[in-house]
């Protein structure tokens, strides 16, 4: 099944009651997502937040480490989630905490779930409604069983640079080690290979064509046989970019802790400059 909806095709859904829908709207530097939230968003969608609920406290595991499981399930359902319930999650455009909130879910063994392609803005250029009031769904009932699909940690990561392709889907500059404007060290780890994930978006944040993404794949080396794994600053981007390669029919496995992460051991290597030659 896609994993994407457009905006009717969500909003028809919503007026037959068939999903919930959940908001997840998140800017690194900027204001906290509930502010985002109070703003506007979907009619009847609850709030997730990206810090707090779909992540752990930063620290050793990185920026946005795996989330407590108990935090998650009582965040879930909060939201009105159940086991059986077809979630669709959205952010302001470019399904990046979208993204990060669709692997969470199925990590944590609830495979129900679509991101609204586009987000916000997509569903706004639809003329579609939007509102400043809060919602209170009823309390669902969601067990969370972590671990439903793979994680890739460091020692993962030093393996399937061997065996397969790991994407750093960070920009060029920052995978080169030229700048670095989060993390407290630049550069990429040994043997990743990149492909930028705005190359996998439109400029309006809807996702590019399966077969496009197949393409930029096979540019970096990877066909629907390689072990994929992929990595950014925090797991964050690492994600959206699996959901883009879950669309093209190819499984990425995230690398949550990513930079953020191989950077706390100062044992860890680190490479800068051109990546590899494939």
């Amino acid at each position: 099944m896609t994993a994407l909806l457009d905006p009717m095709a969500l909003a028809d859904r919503l007026n037959r009651g068939e999903v919930r829908v959940i908001d997840v709207q998140y800017a690194l530097l900027g204001p906290p997502s509930r502010e985002l939230y109070a703003v506007r968003h979907l009619p009847g969608a609850p709030h997730l937040a990206l810090d707090e609920d779909l992540a752990g406290p930063p620290g050793v595991r990185g920026r946005h480490p795996l989330p407590d499981p108990t935090v998650l399930q009582g965040a879930l359902r909060a939201c009105g989630v159940d086991d059986d319930m077809q979630v669709v999650l959205y952010d302001q455009g470019t399904s990046l905490a979208a993204g990060r909130a669709w692997w969470i879910l199925r990590w944590a063994g609830h495979p129900q779930v679509q991101v609204l392609d586009g987000g916000l803005a997509a569903w706004e250029r639809a003329g579609l409604p939007v509102t400043a009031e809060a919602a209170t769904p009823v309390p669902g009932s969601v067990t969370v069983r972590p671990g439903s699909v793979p994680v890739l940690d460091a020692d993962g990561v030093r393996s399937l640079t061997l065996s397969g392709v790991l994407l750093d889907v960070r920009a060029a500059e920052r995978y080169r080690g030229e700048v670095e404007p989060i993390d407290r060290v630049a550069g990429h780890i040994p043997g990743a290979v990149n492909l930028p994930a705005t190359e996998l978006q439109h400029a309006d944040g809807t996702f590019r064509s399966a077969q496009e993404i197949r393409d930029r794949l096979a540019a970096a080396g990877v066909h629907r046989d390689t072990p994929l794994g992929t990595s950014c600053g925090s797991g964050v981007t690492a994600a959206q970019a699996a959901l883009a390669f879950h669309e093209a029919g190819i499984t990425a496995i995230p690398y949550i802790g990513s930079w953020s992460e191989w950077i706390a051991d100062p044992n860890r290597p680190v490479a800068t400059g051109a990546e590899p030659s494939r």
